[in-house]
């Protein structure tokens, strides 16, 4: 199977966004791992200097890499040009770039709503146009959109997440209809939590020791979330074979069908786990509940219940590990 996928991608032109750590590391260094001519791109110039080191000691291939602002539309139309002046036309688009904010809805503002969607469906669109013509000329192409659970199920204390990768999903899936017959194929991707060490670069409003307590449990226990470089391995096949879905976790696929069934009973256990989670109540500092967000830095207590997702976090390049 492993040398079926390596003839698929061998010598084609990958762009991954989100690249420079996490999930996105680890989906550019497997399409390195198979041939492929990889570029990521991210915001932050060490850490993809940094990743580009990992995936080329790893796999003893180079990747390229570009510094990019996603939320900026000029920023997107250069980073494609650069891409295919560098490698060709981009081939395979993985929409992968993301920003959490954790936080109740009192301590959020319409700023954290603007840039998750500008990163995580706006950035997307812009991509996936920017590419699609050239993709549909040639008659083939790959998009895989890498959206969350969090796209089919609200959580609570992610709204802007949430909302964004709500829109991505319905983009992702109205998108491969509408290029059926065209040779581009659309995967969508819905994973669960994962142990990438997302904790350390998520940022948290309200009662920010609280919010980073069970968003790094959650994101590191075994039971609940998944190991990420086989989630990865798992989103590239899955793009490879241009399969039009993939959910990702036990949890997350029973969670999916729950809804499915019963979306009114599924939204009253939500309301329960909202009612479980930190509120920003009157009893908090203005400065504990203000709306700007910060990173957050675990106790001692949290360092050990999340220790799968930091050891993760420092694997693959998480804020802070290095």
């Amino acid at each position: 199977m492993r040398t079926r996928s390596r003839a698929d991608v061998w010598g084609r032109t990958v762009l991954v966004t989100g690249g420079s750590r996490g999930l996105g590391l680890l989906i550019a260094r497997e399409f390195a791992r198979l041939g492929a001519r990889v570029t990521i791109c991210a915001r932050d110039e060490e850490e993809l200097v940094r990743a580009a080191a990992l995936i080329r000691d790893d796999t003893g291939r180079s990747v390229a890499w570009e510094q990019c602002d996603l939320s900026d539309a000029q920023a997107v139309d250069a980073l494609v040009a650069a891409v295919t002046k560098r490698h060709g036309p981009v081939e395979v688009l993985v929409n992968n770039a993301g920003i959490i904010t954790v936080g109740p809805l009192a301590t959020l503002d319409v700023d954290a709503f603007r840039r998750a969607i500008e990163v995580m469906f706006m950035a997307p669109v812009r991509l996936t146009l920017a590419v699609l013509p050239g993709m549909r000329e040639r008659g083939d192409g790959r998009v895989i959109n890498v959206t969350s659970i969090g796209g089919r199920i609200a959580a609570p204390h992610l709204l802007p997440y949430d909302c964004a990768k709500f829109a991505a999903t319905g983009f992702s899936e109205g998108l491969r209809a509408e290029l059926a017959g065209s040779g581009v194929s659309v995967t969508t991707a819905v994973p669960g939590l994962m142990r990438t060490g997302s904790h350390r670069a998520a940022r948290f409003t309200g009662r920010r020791s609280r919010e980073y307590a069970w968003f790094a449990a959650a994101a590191s226990l075994p039971l609940v979330s998944m190991d990420a470089e086989r989630a990865a391995r798992l989103i590239v096949r899955a793009g490879i074979r241009r399969r039009p879905e993939l959910v990702l976790t036990a949890v997350a696929k029973v969670a999916v069908r729950a809804h499915g069934l019963a979306p009114a009973t599924t939204t009253r256990v939500l309301s329960l786990a909202a009612r479980l989670l930190p509120s920003a109540d009157s009893s908090a500092t203005s400065r504990e509940t203000s709306g700007s967000s910060e990173h957050a830095k675990g106790t001692p207590w949290t360092d050990r219940v999340a220790a799968l997702g930091e050891r993760a976090a420092h694997r693959w390049n998480e804020p802070g590990t290095s």
